[in-house]
């Protein structure tokens, strides 16, 4: 009898043990096949979140009776409208950014070369010893043309997720219905509501970025012209537009602004007032802005944000940065509809928190703002 029970408890030791190997090993599989996937993914991924932002739009259109080719033709030009504008923003500040380089130039070859003395004084590393190893890693030639690639690479994805897009848009309702075709009948009331959760939070996520960012543009470029940094509209609109990635981007670009204005010779003084307007913005954004405009549907634990930008940056670089987030809500609000799955959407989620009167007045009025809009 006891070596019956010894010989079941290792029979179910060694079960368990190849179930946990079998995970490790789709889980390794799973992250290398998304790894080398990128090509393929990342424009898909960005162009189900630009289709689901101008679904609105398109339906609005097609209920006037325009056919929806038209449509989807009419939502992609004005999405490549808005586009060259911000473009057309950030190089006429690049422009003025560019004629005072000289100075900026000379500032930052000043201060380089103190950090050379620094590394020679303290860690024996001659300058001449340094120049060799700078000089060693330098390559001009190779850094334009991989410069060149990259950049033409960017726009055949540009041009390959605009086609996705309008494909996405033309095809949904086929698409939907292959997805409520493969759910098991039962499953197709809770699925239907699941896919009609994920649009209308992607559609409020990405538009209530796009409105926050624009808001935090205003807020930076009138915080920055108060200081006298000079360029101060484009930092603002650098400081805003890395606010798509969470936590990280802000930060980088006011402190790239800081730096700045140390190379301005701003002085110490002007460092100071930076980073009072960084904060001064940041408690704006995390108490009116952002339950008003974007609200709590993409409610992620920040250390899952965390890990999830991590994540992103080694598998997709800056696209998974920006792309972790609303990927991780689509995630939870398919875990919090699957039976099976809902202690790890319990686990993606925020815990719920006492917040301050403030933040609970601006949820309220975000929450009464967006269910008028629907």
């Amino acid at each position: 009898m006891f070596g019956t029970t010894f010989n079941c408890n290792c029979g179910m030791q060694i079960t368990r043990l190849q179930k946990a190997w079998q995970v490790l090993l789709a889980l390794t599989l799973f992250f290398a096949g998304i790894y080398f996937a990128k090509p393929i993914l990342a424009p898909l991924a960005f162009a189900l979140l630009f289709s689901l932002l101008l679904m609105p739009m398109c339906r609005k259109l097609e209920s006037w009776g325009l056919h929806r080719a038209l449509a989807i033709t009419l939502c992609i030009l004005t999405f490549l409208a808005v586009i060259s504008g911000i473009i057309f923003l950030i190089t006429w500040q690049v422009k003025d950014l560019a004629s005072d380089l000289g100075n900026v130039e000379y500032r930052l070859k000043s201060a380089f070369e103190d950090i050379k003395d620094y590394i020679a004084e303290h860690f024996s590393i001659s300058k001449s010893k340094q120049d060799q190893i700078l000089k060693s890693t330098e390559n001009p030639a190779s850094w334009v043309a991989s410069l060149g690639l990259s950049f033409f690479s960017t726009f055949l994805d540009f041009i390959l997720m605009l086609v996705y897009v309008f494909m996405m848009m033309f095809y949904r309702n086929h698409i939907r219905n292959f997805i409520l075709k493969i759910i098991p009948r039962r499953e197709k009331g809770n699925a239907e509501e699941a896919i009609a959760t994920i649009e209308k939070v992607s559609q409020h996520y990405i538009m209530g970025m796009g409105m926050m960012i624009a808001s935090l543009w205003i807020m930076y470029s009138i915080g920055f012209s108060i200081l006298g940094l000079k360029n101060a509209i484009f930092f603002a609109i650098l400081c805003g537009l890395l606010e798509l990635a969470p936590f990280v981007g802000n930060l980088v670009g006011n402190i790239l602004a800081a730096t700045m204005a140390l190379t301005q010779g701003g002085g110490l003084s002007m460092v100071v007032g930076v980073l009072i307007v960084y904060s001064l913005v940041q408690l704006i954004q995390s108490y009116i802005l952002q339950p008003l405009v974007v609200g709590n549907e993409v409610n992620i634990n920040p250390l899952f944000t965390i890990v999830g930008l991590v994540v992103g940056e080694l598998l997709w670089g800056i696209s998974g940065m920006v792309l972790i987030l609303p990927i991780l809500a689509i995630a939870k609000i398919i875990c919090d509809h699957i039976e099976e799955l809902k202690p790890y959407g319990f686990l993606l989620g925020n815990p719920p928190t006492k917040h301050s009167k403030l933040r609970n007045k601006m949820d309220d009025i975000g929450r009464k703002k967006r269910s008028r809009s629907k």
